[in-house]
């Protein structure tokens, strides 16, 4: 017997492990699965086939149970190969549930690592020279980042148990694959709506001051307390809240260094529970000594503004047939909050569709990585938004929290990715990116 005779022997032995390139229109994607995607493929049969790798196209598609997760969710990918890169080389046909896929999903944006999927040892039929079915694994991963996170298919792997146990391992020869689904996920930290204010803004040591506030547990036990810069004087007060969680009630304030007070549910203060500081200065009528001269001086409060580098940012260009990321960086933003009191800053950012030559760019396919530095010496620290995706409703690139006393000067940046899809029309698109600081 020849070599070729024995070639071929093996190819039909073997079956579904012995690979060859196919073209063709893709099957249908499950439910709620995104859009197919194509990506080149590079697989390998076992040696045993006696047949060279294959470079072919692989079509398929993601699907998630749950879009929108929050971190701490966990979230079960099916990672569906539509059409394989392969199809039975031989006239021989291949029975039933010979084939047990697994694979990859890579993850990317504000997440990244990848996830491991597993199908189960079943297939139809497989007829002579046929096109190899379609094929499902699925796997989970656990949201641990609030923001855009993409889902690509990754590298698959078909073990087959038909006369031999053989594995024909299939990568993605231009990692990673296009993106097939995307999840928003969201911060699962409840948040704090709870505000106060004050009656007045100064007073003498002994002076008692009207709280006002709302966004309180009803029938909670809410403590009114001076601060000291970032430590908490002895001044205290207990009220409760209504059931329409609103607050009234007033503090004594006997410490001349009190600098804020605050309202909190709880024994002790916390970010979660607490509203404030409100900026309350106590004023030192301490009487001046025979012979002394009492000196004075005022630190005025200026205002928060922003400033950009420059209004117009360059995208890499991409391919017509082939799309993909086009990337740039955003015009730094400089931050100067001069304000000097307890209140921290937001800078948002939402951008519009990119329209073009008869066509447009969905304002969801523009994501950000965002970073943000501060300038030494500044009472605040800048911290910079999740990595995810902008679009029209808006994302973070930068924040500093409330604090006895805040401000600064800070600089903000953000890498840059639209992805364009594969056959958008040849041409020059654009969008217009808002920022707002508040």
């Amino acid at each position: 017997m020849g070599p070729i005779t024995r070639r071929r022997r093996w190819a039909s032995l073997l079956g579904a492990t012995a690979l060859a390139v196919t073209a063709g229109g893709a099957l249908a994607c499950p439910a709620g699965a995104a859009t197919n995607v194509d990506f080149p493929t590079h697989c390998i049969p076992p040696a045993v086939a006696g047949i060279p790798p294959i470079d072919g196209t692989t079509t398929a598609a993601i699907a998630v149970d749950n879009p929108t997760p929050k971190v701490g969710d966990t979230v079960t990918v099916t990672y569906t190969v539509v059409k394989p890169a392969a199809s039975n080389p031989t006239a021989i046909a291949l029975p039933a549930d010979i084939m047990t896929p697994t694979g990859k999903v890579t993850l990317g944006g504000a997440q990244t690592g990848s996830v491991t999927v597993a199908g189960p040892k079943k297939n139809d039929p497989v007829p002579g020279n046929g096109a190899f079915p379609s094929f499902s694994m699925t796997g989970s991963f656990k949201v641990t980042t609030a923001g855009a996170i993409t889902l690509s298919p990754g590298d698959y792997n078909i073990h087959t148990s038909y006369i031999l146990e053989l594995d024909t391992p299939c990568t993605v020869t231009s990692p990673p694959a296009p993106t097939s689904a995307t999840v928003t996920a969201t911060d699962s930290t409840p948040v704090n709506n709870r505000a106060i204010q004050l009656g007045k803004a100064t007073g003498a040591p002994g002076d008692s001051v009207t709280v006002t506030g709302s966004g309180f547990t009803a029938g909670a036990a809410v403590t009114l307390a001076g601060r000291a810069g970032a430590g908490q004087t002895a001044d205290k007060a207990t009220v409760t809240a209504g059931t329409d969680g609103k607050i009234s009630g007033s503090l004594t304030v006997n410490d001349k260094t009190t600098t804020g007070i605050v309202a909190y549910e709880g024994s002790a203060w916390s970010d979660a529970l607490g509203a404030g500081p409100a900026v309350y200065t106590v004023t030192d009528t301490t009487p001046v000594p025979d012979g002394s001269q009492k000196l004075t001086t005022t630190v005025k409060a200026g205002t928060l503004s922003m400033s950009q580098a420059g209004d117009a940012v360059a995208l890499s260009a991409v391919d017509f047939g082939k799309g993909g990321a086009s990337t740039g960086a955003l015009q730094t933003v400089t931050v100067k909050d001069f304000r000097g009191g307890p209140a921290g800053w937001s800078l948002t950012g939402k951008v519009t569709d990119f329209t073009g030559p008869g066509a447009k760019i969905d304002a969801g396919k523009l994501s950000w990585t965002p970073a943000c530095a501060t300038k030494a010496g500044s009472p605040s620290t800048c911290k910079a938004g999740s990595a995810g995706t902008v679009g029209t409703s808006g994302a973070t690139l930068a924040s500093t929290a409330n604090g006895t006393l805040t401000g600064g000067e800070f600089t903000a940046d953000a890498q840059l990715s639209l992805d364009v899809p594969a056959f958008t029309p040849p041409g020059s698109y654009s969008g217009i990116l808002t920022l707002t600081l508040s």
